[in-house]
């Protein structure tokens, strides 16, 4: 699945609009019908409700005139709060908000020198309310009236929905913005969007659906987005079905550099890991002392002792019997309870360049390769690294916090 960033997303829409000649009032429909759809299914009473849909001015607004719409015609009682004058909305979401007019939805305009309770009470005596009031394109903090009517809906002991994005998060980062909806469900349009899978924003979404606009695949195809989010269709495409006689030595051989004194456990799990998604081989290589607790400790995976440091992790003149054990091999597993031991560690930096076979690196394979990032350019075969904030924080001299500020644009 594509995963973008607002801009991204804007530039799909354009494409579709401007380029394929799809108008954008035919993708709000897609989209309004396509989250009612989702929400009947978060909330399957919800046309037996009261329900309350809080809008601001943008294309965020229109999909939720639609909604309302919708549920309208599905005969729901449907309340609309307009927090800025309809006098601002433009195109699309100007004209469903004349049709609610027309169908006699009742509709009110908040209006900030009355007071906030008062207006607000429509809301409350809601039994679901529907955000609608700030989309994607968010770039800047949120204040003011929208600001109060988010921190509200928040206290609200009825579910909340959300139109494409929680208000007050941002799209491409997942940043809360001041203040945002924390949705029960949110429907998303078009493609996921970054900032609804990092953190802090994955807490806020709740339930997420990615619903179809009408985009065509082509303009999907040709976005240049280099992005994906790895889902299970995703990931189905790696699985190849296994034919009726396969058996252990047609199966993968996976091959594991892990644990040192103490940290035994690491490299078990590790194994165990390999064994649960069908590994037909695993071979770990663990420290010549340690080798008989993992005899014990491992059923599946088999073991092979290395030489070792006076601190009992695997040391740098076991390398040539390793990269000999690995010829043919599918993959290595390096680096979790491995130690930061310096002989260890300059293992893993003449190990990791020379490897005969793909490899994932993990804790302290990764610490070892900080500062040394030029090795990972001379790779023989792919590699996925798995760091966390921190880890990678030491791969690029940057702090845990600006990697948990943005993710993506660290890897």
């Amino acid at each position: 699945m594509l995963l973008v960033t607002a801009d991204e997303m804007s530039g799909l829409d354009r494409k579709t609009i401007e380029g394929i000649g799809i108008p954008g009032i035919v993708l709000m429909e897609n989209a309004a019908r396509g989250a009612a759809g989702f929400f009947l299914e978060v909330l399957p009473d919800i046309l037996k409700r009261r329900i309350a849909i809080v809008a601001g001015t943008g294309n965020n607004a229109g999909d939720g005139f639609v909604l309302a719409r919708i549920f309208h015609d599905k005969g729901a009682q449907v309340h609309v709060v307009c927090l800025r004058s309809p006098e601002r909305l433009q195109g699309d979401a100007l004209t469903n908000f004349s049709i609610l007019e027309r169908i006699q939805i009742p509709v009110s305009v908040w209006d900030e020198s009355r007071d906030f309770d008062l207006q607000w009470k429509t809301v409350a005596e809601s039994n679901v309310v529907i955000d609608a009031i700030l989309g994607t394109g968010l770039k800047s903090e949120v204040q003011g009236l929208y600001r109060k009517v988010i921190e509200t809906m928040n206290r609200l002991p009825c579910p909340r929905l959300a139109v494409d994005i929680p208000s007050g998060l941002d799209a491409s980062t997942g940043r809360v913005m001041g203040a945002a909806v924390k949705a029960t469900g949110t429907a998303t349009f078009g493609c996921l969007k970054i900032g609804q899978v990092t953190e802090p924003g994955v807490d806020y979404v709740g339930r997420l659906r990615v619903v179809d606009i009408g985009i065509p695949p082509a303009v999907i195809r040709t976005s240049g987005v280099e992005r994906w989010w790895a889902d299970e269709d995703f990931l189905s495409g790696w699985l190849k079905p296994r034919h009726a006689g396969i058996h252990k030595g047609t199966a993968g051989h996976v091959c594991v550099l892990a644990g040192s004194r103490g940290k035994t456990g690491a490299a078990a799990l590790i194994c165990q890991g390999a064994s649960r998604v069908g590994a037909g081989l695993i071979t770990l290589f663990i420290p010549e002392s340690l080798n008989p607790i993992m005899e014990v400790k491992l059923t599946e995976a088999m073991t092979y002792p290395v030489p070792e440091t006076e601190e009992q992790s695997p040391a740098e003149s076991g390398l040539a019997r390793i990269l000999e054990f690995l010829e043919g091999k599918q993959v290595l597993a390096i680096g979790p309870g491995v130690s930061l031991h310096p002989r260890t560690q300059e293992l893993i930096r003449n190990l990791v360049p020379q490897a005969p076979c793909p490899m994932v690196l993990d804790a302290d394979a990764l610490t070892a390769l900080s500062g040394h990032l030029h090795l990972l350019q001379e790779l023989k075969y792919p590699a996925i690294l798995t760091p966390h904030p921190g880890e990678m924080a030491r791969l690029i001299d940057g702090t845990a916090r600006d990697i948990q500020e943005n993710r993506l644009d660290a890897a």
